[in-house]
């Protein structure tokens, strides 16, 4: 029997960590980290390739599509399969948990979404959606120190994600409900009120101050935000317009921001819930103050991160650091071998 199954699509930094955490207070409602179990599993011949991988994906796709010829129902078995798949691991995680809903939020789904649709047609899909200003703002203060320019040089998520997202906002083979990080935010009650009724499940409340139950859920490992989500114990306003200052204060990052809006599909992005014509009217009511944006305090794991994006950085121009990681690896392949 297949499992059900909730999944909350959106971009990083969009406030989908905070959704998952008020989400798996519920008592029907099975979350955890983010698993990243569809990601591998779209990329395996058929529906993508890994260019990479140890083996000739373009034979092995072809070989595949025969074989799945000769199957009883065609491709319909082959999205069977990956159901199957995905239902076993699925199906375990929400063994003992008392709970009959497995939540997976993971938001690097929101680029995979027709393959999903493809193996999961009847799941529930909560698409959270926030001000794409707003959205890089965070991107860029949280992993790169604030550098827009290497943030969108290392992954152009605007670029990315908001015509994933209204793609799958404007087709109507799989229904979904969309929700504004802002509105929730404001109205937390609301909008999860109709969450939960889009779910097909009782609006509990207390859900919505998760921190309450920090106690029963303790904060866990695996990816996702572990720093914003902890500061506070239910949804804030706090959080909407900090990227206003940050334009404000920086000609050449307000510059950039403005490159890449125009780079993306106005019909993208109202469909999204952002038209044009507003994306900026925030910024043109700050006026021509300039503040300095306040620095987020150091923590182990922004620390973390502008290591991995200075060492990267270092490694990809190559020279005596790359070859000195190389025969690292090599040296540890060798030790590691069973």
């Amino acid at each position: 029997m297949p499992i059900p199954m909730l999944f909350v699509i959106s971009s990083p930094r969009s406030g989908s960590t905070m959704l998952e955490r008020m989400l798996e207070s519920h008592s029907m409602i099975k979350g955890g980290p983010e698993p990243h179990l569809l990601t591998p599993l779209a990329h395996l011949g058929v529906w993508e390739k890994v260019d990479k991988a140890p083996y000739d994906h373009v034979l092995a796709a072809e070989s595949q599509r025969l074989f799945i010829q000769e199957l009883p129902n065609k491709e319909q078995d082959y999205w069977d399969a990956c159901r199957a798949y995905c239902d076993t691991l699925y199906g375990r995680y929400l063994q003992g948990s008392g709970k009959t809903i497995c939540l997976d939020k993971t938001p690097a789904y929101g680029l995979i979404l027709p393959f999903m649709m493809k193996v999961f047609p009847d799941a529930k899909y909560v698409v959270l959606t926030r001000h794409p200003l707003a959205t890089f703002s965070s991107f860029a203060n949280s992993f790169f120190d604030g550098d827009y320019q290497v943030a969108h040089n290392y992954n152009p998520i605007l670029n990315r994600y908001v015509p994933a997202l209204a793609a799958f906002l404007r087709q109507k083979d799989v229904p979904a409900f969309h929700v504004r990080y802002e509105d929730l935010v404001k109205d937390p009650e609301l909008w999860m009120e109709k969450t939960y009724a889009y779910i097909g499940i009782p609006f509990e409340k207390d859900t919505i101050d998760y921190g309450a139950k920090s106690g029963e859920q303790a904060p866990r490992g695996g990816l996702g935000d572990p720093i914003g989500v902890q500061q506070h114990s239910r949804p804030t306003t706090g959080s909407i317009s900090k990227w206003v200052e940050d334009l404000a204060s920086d000609p050449a990052k307000c510059a950039l921001m403005r490159n890449v809006i125009a780079q993306l599909d106005p019909d993208d992005l109202t469909v999204c819930g952002y038209p044009p014509e507003k994306i900026w009217k925030p910024l043109e009511e700050h006026g021509q103050k300039v503040s300095t944006p306040k620095r987020a305090p150091l923590s182990r794991y922004r620390l973390q991160r502008k290591l991995i994006v200075k060492l990267r950085a270092a490694a990809q121009r190559g020279g005596l650091f790359r070859k000195l990681l190389s025969k690292l690896r090599l040296a540890c392949d060798v030790l590691l071998r069973e």
